[in-house]
């Protein structure tokens, strides 16, 4: 069995017991190198065979959990985060479903839930935004044309950008063609939850000159709307004038 393992935003102990559990009874783990703490390593077993996918194709990747699905071993494919997000994951259980591999998906926390707690915010804020945007900028890989940043800026709602802090220049002028003002609150999460975090908070338009200022150009999620200020209503599902399956309202 290969199971695929969110390892969390990036503090050891905020993996999920499962994923733990999986990372200990694994005879092989092949983790994602480039973001995926190293710590978490330590849950491995002492004979347990380690891959740094960071160096590794598409194809060796697959290779490695061939051989070992041979041998009968237990085999972790570890990424950052929740896989489902910016994992590179479909490919890897495609190319299984054509060997005929058994796998499984262990969740993960992901690091746009790592960056709320550290930012103590909430996205969803009533008469502010019930939505949240999770994307990235165009880089080397292209992004569809209806997803660009300035069309997703228009909806005003919470946003999170993924591998895009090398690009803030360009994320920047193009949020600004969307609903979203130069005042417009934002911030930029560097590792969050990790022991090296930094968070650095300020207005839209000073986003590329915040990321610069404070040396910051990759491993960062940039996160932006009006839910990072002070002005929101308060929530209908605790207001005394408002009834629920479990309470009636007393005024």
């Amino acid at each position: 069995m290969v199971s695929f393992v969110g390892a969390g935003p990036g503090a050891k102990d905020l993996i999920t017991v499962r994923g733990q559990r999986l990372l200990q009874d694994a005879d092989i783990i092949i983790y994602a190198g480039s973001l995926v703490n190293p710590a978490l390593l330590e849950y491995a077993k002492k004979d347990c065979e380690i891959y740094n996918s960071a160096e590794m194709t598409l194809e060796q990747v697959i290779g490695v959990i061939r051989r070992g699905a041979a041998r009968e071993r237990k085999i972790v494919r570890l990424h950052t985060g929740d896989p489902c997000l910016y994992g590179a994951v479909r490919e890897q259980m495609d190319a299984l479903d054509r060997l005929g591999i058994e796998y499984e998906v262990c969740p993960g926390v992901s690091s746009f839930c790592g960056a709320a707690a550290s930012l103590k915010a909430e996205y969803t804020l009533p008469g502010l935004t019930q939505t949240v945007i999770i994307t990235r900028a165009e880089g080397r890989t292209a992004v569809p044309q209806t997803e660009c940043l300035e069309a997703l800026a228009a909806h005003g709602a919470a946003m999170v950008l993924f591998l895009s802090a090398g690009l803030l220049q360009t994320v920047q002028e193009r949020l600004l063609l969307g609903a979203y003002t130069a005042d417009t609150p934002c911030a930029i999460v560097y590792k969050a939850t990790w022991e090296d975090e930094k968070i650095v908070r300020g207005r839209l338009c000073e986003l590329a000159e915040l990321a610069e200022k404070n040396g910051i150009r990759k491993t960062a999620l940039i996160v932006v709307g009006d839910f990072l200020g002070s002005d929101y209503e308060l929530s209908r599902l605790y207001a005394a004038d408002f009834s629920t399956e479990f309470r009636e309202a007393s005024v």
